[in-house]
């Protein structure tokens, strides 16, 4: 398998990991009730598994996004071009003449 799809894989993961441990603390904390609402219903589990794979779709882009948005040189020792300095223009008064 190719390194960047493995990599790209391998962040999706770590994503959909974090996408569970998140779902599991919303039920664990029960936020707005959740667990009530999970337990106390016949479409509990379908919510359940929808919040674990919509969540792992956002964390695992978002991981996949950090990560190569993180791969750059650390520092850029590029010292070939050369700025000039802009120039300082004065203000210049207007004249305001009143039509009434």
């Amino acid at each position: 398998m190719p390194d960047h799809i493995r990599f790209i894989l391998k962040h999706a993961a770590i994503g959909f990991g974090i996408s569970a441990g998140f779902a599991a603390l919303l039920l664990w904390l029960n936020v707005g009730n959740l667990w009530h609402l999970v337990t106390h219903t016949s479409e509990g589990p379908i919510a359940v598994v929808m919040l674990v794979i919509f969540g792992g779709i956002t964390f695992g882009s978002a991981q996949v996004g950090f990560k190569i948005m993180t791969m750059g040189e650390e520092e850029d020792d590029d010292d070939s071009g050369k700025r000039d300095a802009l120039p300082v223009l004065d203000a210049v008064p207007v004249p305001v003449q009143s039509d009434r």
